[in-house]
């Protein structure tokens, strides 16, 4: 057999088998006829290749079950040199199903070797000449380019650069240059679907066996994943006004939720919001919008960046910060109602406030490949939760942490719970106003960790620091100052969950995350006056570090010092030039140090903008470009107001909706994509890509979103295409 196409023995799965065929019903040749619009007699040939297949089951495809046979098929066998006689007229797609019943022969006549795996090949209406693992990607490649066709195969043939006819041809009689193309790529298509059909988990029966095919033939493109992780933004705060995308009620036109006007504690409905407690501007600007200034806007969301608004600021300008913790998030919320954002803010109106996006360069990225408008934070709260969500989808734990002797004991927060010990909100504390419009809420204890719960376990929420340098807290007196002080109540212990890196290592694919600054906060981590960390102008975040919080990475061990080396890296010594020297790994992950990711009260939406934009810019320079997803979303909502409910998912999260855009040769253009997505949706989407074990985590959540009445999470496969789309 020629080793350029010959299938590899892999296991038969029954179960998806079985329910590829579960439609399938042979009847007569006239009634099928009569039933799709074609004539008595009429018969679609072809033959099934890659070598010749012999015995594969062939019939006319479900036009909503792809991969499936039509109710109303008839199933025929093929011949010893795979050719087939199908009653009817070729008005659908045809499929192939083979199986270890199957024969393939490199020439017909000969003995033949049993197929060792199952495969499901498909081909596009009026094009069932040849069936093969090829016609399968333009019949994926089909289903999102509205049926063209021309379109599909012109576009295939490009990326494989051959001759287009030579897709629709016996490429088992081909010779030289665009035979040898199109057998590896009919051999690396041919094992992804073996791959997807011998893998029969919850998704791939649940879903169509088609679709799944698709997904997969569509991640198979992607061979380096960028994730730029910004900060502190909502999707309504940003993207509000985009076109095509679920906005601003009353104010875009293709909204598709309603609203809530904003409630008191009491949950009657405010005749006004709050003022922008503290003024609505961080101290330092050169412009400046008092409390006093803000104080009676109506109940509604309102443009910061409206000139003929209430007030007006531009996105150059920084606006204080806004509360964005753990419960906090869980408060305004409301049970998905949305509409106690400015009672449970410490900035008041100021959480209703929303830019016109359409000034930024990323809004013009976003035109033009795909934005997402149904992406959650995947923790509820702040930066902290969602970077440890983001590498683990999961929460970090403290043992033991109301010990007598634990740093940590008084930062156990005060949480008020139903009969069911579920939480209810925060504990009120002294001094608490009885309206919002008198002053921001005051709480018993908001503290960095929760209730120990029916394990006994504590887990860390709101920010804390980690314990290896770089820090928010100082140095240890060890000789080196690689540990942050274990004495603080803010320092977290080591943690050991597993993490996206640890599945990636696990299976020999390469990663790194790369973070602005991280070279200078090294060297200031042992600053008696730190100028970098939470200083100066650059603001290195420690906390936006989540591998850092891993005992893997322990500074003191050598092990630690090489694993650090090999995945934590500095944006500017090593992020553009291994981008522009083609030498990006496979998985990037890039942290903008804080005065460039946008994070209100000490960096604006404008500089975060043209640096991401800039950094995008830079990736579509590179050799990896025509084969790369770029991810650009948000940490969180920053305590921002949003409309849309969050599904109900499990204890952490998801939280408030954020954007995301997507760019890569292969997202569709000009698309607005409404699956449901989370923070992890990322890691899926790495999952998958690389066959990796899947967290515990992200099963967690999925579960949790079913059992409440939902759908599982997107893996952000659905916005990408078989071919490149530009």
């Amino acid at each position: 057999m020629n080793p350029l196409f010959y299938p590899l023995k892999l296991s038969l799965s029954i179960v998806i088998l079985s329910f590829g065929l579960s439609a399938c019903t042979g009847i007569g040749n006239t009634d099928f006829a009569g039933n799709l619009g074609g004539n008595p007699g009429d018969m679609t040939t072809g033959q099934v290749i890659g070598s010749y297949y012999e015995n594969a089951r062939v019939c006319f495809e479900d036009k909503v079950k792809k991969a499936t046979c039509d109710a109303r098929s008839a199933i025929v066998k093929t011949g010893g040199d795979g050719s087939f006689m199908l009653p009817g007229s070729a008005v659908l797609p045809v499929v192939a199903m083979i199986d270890n019943e199957s024969i393939e022969h490199e020439v017909p006549g000969d003995l033949g070797n049993e197929v060792g795996r199952t495969l499901i090949f498909r081909a596009p209406s009026g094009h069932t000449r040849f069936i093969s693992a090829i016609s399968t990607e333009l019949a994926a490649a089909m289903d999102t380019n509205g049926r063209n066709f021309v379109d599909a195969s012109t576009k295939l043939a490009a990326k494989l650069t051959i001759d287009p006819a030579t897709l629709t041809s016996d490429f088992n009689q081909l010779s030289g240059e665009n035979a040898a193309k199109i057998h590896a790529e009919n051999t690396a298509v041919t094992a992804v679907i073996a791959s997807v059909i011998a893998t029969p988990t919850a998704t791939a029966v649940n879903a169509f066996i088609g679709d799944t095919l698709n997904k997969a033939l569509a991640m198979r493109n992607i061979q380096t994943v960028v994730v730029i992780y910004a900060e502190n933004r909502g999707f309504d705060n940003l993207y509000g006004l985009f076109p095509g995308a679920d906005g601003i009620p009353g104010v875009n036109p293709s909204s598709r939720s309603a609203a809530y006007p904003q409630k008191d504690f009491d949950g009657n409905t405010l005749p006004a919001l709050p003022p922008s407690w503290g003024g609505m501007t961080a101290a330092g600007q050169t412009k400046v919008i008092t409390q006093a200034q803000t104080a009676n806007f109506p109940n509604k969301p309102f443009q910061i960046d409206d000139v003929n608004g209430p007030v007006f600021t531009d996105s150059s300008v920084v606006t204080r910060d806004l509360v964005h913790r753990f419960y906090n998030n869980q408060m305004q919320i409301n049970g998905g109602k949305n509409d106690q954002f400015a009672a449970y803010s410490d900035a008041g109106g100021l959480s209703m406030g929303y830019y016109d996006g359409s000034k930024m360069k990323l809004w013009d990225i976003a035109k033009k490949y795909t934005l997402a408008d149904r992406f959650f934070m995947g923790a509820f709260g702040g930066s902290f939760l969602n970077h440890q969500y983001l590498i683990c989808a999961c929460a970090p734990t403290y043992p033991h942490a109301d010990n007598a002797a634990s740093p940590a004991k008084n930062n156990i927060s005060a949480v008020d719970v139903d009969a069911q010990g579920n939480m209810l909100r925060l504990t009120p504390g002294i001094g608490n106003p009885t309206s919002v419009l008198n002053g921001a809420p005051v709480y018993l204890k908001d503290s960095t960790l929760t209730p120990k719960d029916a394990s006994g376990m504590f887990y860390a929420v709101n920010t804390m620091q980690p314990l290896y340098q770089p820090s928010g807290n100082a140095a240890s007196a060890d000789a080196t100052s690689t540990y942050a002080d274990a004495s603080k109540a803010t320092t977290l212990p080591a943690q050991t969950q597993r993490t996206i890196g640890d599945q990636l290592s696990a299976k020999g694919v390469n990663w790194a995350w790369y973070s602005g600054a991280w070279d200078a906060a090294l060297a200031d981590a042992s600053s008696a006056r730190r100028n970098v960390i939470y200083a100066g102008k650059i603001q290195f975040q420690p906390h936006h570090q989540p591998f850092n919080y891993y005992r893997r990475f322990d500074p003191a061990t050598a092990s630690g010092v090489a694993e650090r080396a090999s995945h934590l890296k500095d944006f500017d010594a090593s992020f553009l030039q291994d981008a522009a020297a083609g030498k990006l790994p496979p998985v990037s992950f890039y942290k903008p140090q804080g005065n460039l990711n946008q994070h209100p009260g000490y960096a604006n939406v404008a500089d975060g903008d043209a640096h991401i934009a800039d950094v995008i810019a830079k990736l579509q320079a590179s050799p990896q470009w025509k084969n790369m997803l770029i991810v650009v979303t948000y940490d969180e909502n920053g305590g921002f107001w949003d409309h849309v409910s969050p599904p109900k998912g499990d204890r952490w999260g998801p939280g408030t909706r954020l954007p995301a855009i997507l760019v890569s040769p292969y997202v569709r253009k000009g698309f607005v994509d409404h699956m449901q997505y989370d923070t992890a949706s990322i890691l899926r989407f790495i999952t998958g890509r690389y066959g990796l074990v899947e967290l515990d985590g992200l099963k967690a959540r999925d579960a949790a979103l079913v059992a409440n009445g939902g759908a599982a999470m997107g893996d952000l496969s659905g916005a990408l295409a078989v071919v490149p789309q530009e």
